[in-house]
């Protein structure tokens, strides 16, 4: 084997094989999130919950795994969807979604839906709006 393990950011690698922690003992063995079967969509956006949790980095969050804490980290810069997180995070979407389950439990986070598309504007409202100023 030529592969040498090696530790990058605090994550194990080895150089043909990836992460050296499988996704499944990320989550405990678990595949959803939550007791109560929360589904995170791909475009559900993330946010730190100023009010929840033991507040910003404070003594409940360190009793969490490296990898809620790191998607916490991602959450305070700014807010970010799961697909964003899964991406920013180098983790699977379904281990993201179980974490997040997590960390909704806990209170560290808030989710929220962005707008569905019939509740927007109609976009011929848009357009004749734009060719109204470009009238001015």
């Amino acid at each position: 084997m030529s592969g040498a393990v090696r530790h990058v950011e605090g994550q194990w690698y080895d150089a043909e094989a990836g992460p050296l922690v499988r996704p499944y003992a990320m989550t405990g063995g678990r595949t959803k999130p939550g007791p109560h079967g929360v589904r995170f969509d791909l475009i559900a956006l993330v946010v730190v919950d100023p009010d929840g949790g033991d507040g910003a980095g404070g003594a409940a969050e360190t009793l969490l795994g490296p990898e809620h804490r790191a998607l916490l980290g991602l959450c305070r810069s700014e807010t970010q969807s799961v697909a964003e997180l899964a991406a920013d995070a180098d983790l699977p979407v379904g281990v993201v979604r179980v974490l997040l389950g997590d960390l909704l439990e806990a209170g560290h986070v808030k989710v929220s839906r962005p707008v569905p598309p019939a509740q927007l504007p109609d976009e011929r409202i848009l357009r004749e709006v734009i060719e109204g100023l470009r009238a001015l």
